[in-house]
């Protein structure tokens, strides 16, 4: 169906801080916390360390420049799955939203969920029923919430945006403010491709969600103007957040002792704030992985929203809510998927092929600035995405350079992610042909 067709409308709630804070309380969740360790095990290097996280932000803030002008030329709800039908019909764009729903947003969720309880437990032992228990509680909560309207989700996510940058820069001004650690001489290290592209992966995965502000773009106002603001702004904080947390690990630790550990921020905290640094590490990352759950509930159900409107999903998805405006059946959908992975730990599975799935389709997205520049030169475009055609043509190459590395490096994954997406194909074929009729209880 044509993007320019007419279609049930959600509001144009969102404006542009709204916007910003899903990008950077979504991208910003455990991970720059944790992976600084994996970076350094591959990369025992200080420069080779901090240029594989600039590359990878480069990288990250080429693709949201992509989805900029993709999101100000088509800004309807859905995103990423409206870019793709629109550059290479609706199949490409349901296997998105199909691998979406059933393995990357809703494992995504069930993996901050249960990192959620994991760090609980810090502060109030759980046990394993009960750590469950809190997973599953965090997923219907924030749920409820934004079933309840895209404001009320974004007024949590406006606060513990707010609240997980104090904690991160609290954490970085400590550090600066420490002593440093003592100097040995580095090792010489030689530089290895596929090392390098191992601490990429690590780093892309910290970078992970930037892209999920298009989901939402049918209900940011003035999305012409806000939605490639938000993305440009929010994406380049986050890179410089990362960059200045990553000097400021590496002012007070050596890179040996980082490699050591899988808590790199905890053990930085404790050298420049005692025992109360690891309260605080623990605290914010608390902090962070509400918020970064929260941003995914609030965007990724638009997607399935969109997918049914189009007739290629359960129909009742394509519900809005009479009172509170919100395609309730979507998030609600979600939220059962996503709790039940976590309750079972399907998720630990599932989120093993997250990487593969996600870069591919990251891939195709932005490649489709290039395809939609030929095939609809005279279409409206706010924004042209800073570079083209190279910044584009880089981006695309590097996510099918992970996704082949991936092959190699993790092959029985990256099957498993195949055969995912293919399944999707009989499902589009009786959908698209009006044999499904399903529906999901309202």
């Amino acid at each position: 169906m044509p993007e320019d067709a007419k279609h049930p409308e959600l509001p144009r709630s969102l404006n542009l801080l709204d916007a910003a804070s899903v990008v950077v309380g979504t991208v910003i969740g455990s991970a720059i916390f944790l992976a600084p360790g994996e970076v350094a095990r591959s990369l025992p290097s200080r420069g080779l360390i901090l240029l594989a996280w600039m590359l990878s932000g480069l990288l990250s803030f080429f693709g949201a420049l992509a989805y900029a002008e993709l999101g100000a030329m088509l800004p309807s709800t859905g995103g990423q799955y409206v870019y793709l039908r629109a550059a290479y019909g609706p199949l490409s764009a349901f296997l998105c939203g199909w691998t979406f729903f059933f393995v990357i947003q809703s494992g995504g969720i069930a993996t901050l969920a249960v990192g959620f309880s994991i760090y609980l437990g810090y502060f109030v032992p759980l046990a394993p029923w009960a750590s469950r228990a809190a997973a599953a509680g965090l997923i219907g909560i924030l749920s409820w919430i934004n079933f309840r309207g895209v404001r009320q989700g974004a007024a949590v996510q406006n606060l513990f945006t707010v609240l997980k940058l104090s904690g991160l820069a609290l954490l970085i001004a400590a550090a600066f403010g420490a002593p440093p650690a003592t100097r040995v001489a580095a090792p010489s290290v030689t530089f290895h491709p596929a090392a390098f592209g191992m601490a990429m992966v690590a780093c892309l995965w910290a970078y992970e969600g930037w892209n999920m502000v298009s989901f939402v773009a049918g209900e940011v106002r003035q999305p012409r103007r806000n939605l490639p603001r938000a993305l440009a702004l929010g994406t380049g904080l986050v890179v410089l957040l990362y960059m200045l947390a990553n000097v400021a690990y590496l002012r007070i630790l050596p890179v040996a002792e980082i490699a050591r550990t899988s808590r790199v921020a905890a053990s930085a905290a404790e050298r420049s704030l005692g025992h109360a640094g690891a309260l605080l590490v623990a605290l914010t990352i608390l902090v962070s992985i509400v918020g970064a759950t929260n941003g995914s509930i609030l965007t990724a159900p638009r997607v399935y929203f969109a997918q049914a409107l189009d007739g290629l999903f359960f129909r009742s998805v394509a519900a809005i809510h009479p009172k509170f405006q919100t395609p309730w059946v979507a998030i609600w959908l979600q939220a059962v998927w996503a709790a039940l992975l976590a309750l079972t730990d399907s998720y630990e599975l599932l989120f093993s092929f997250v990487m593969f799935g996600a870069w591919l389709f990251y891939g195709l997205t932005v490649l489709g600035v290039v395809v939609l520049r030929r095939a609809r030169p005279q279409a409206v475009r706010p924004y042209r995405m800073w570079g083209y055609p190279v910044t584009p043509l880089l981006f695309a190459a590097t996510s099918f350079w992970l996704v082949i590395n991936n092959f190699f490096t993790a092959p029985r994954p990256s099957l498993a992610g195949v055969a995912i997406i293919a399944s999707g194909v009989p499902a589009y074929n009786r959908w698209r042909r009006g044999k499904l009729k399903i529906q999901v209880p309202v």
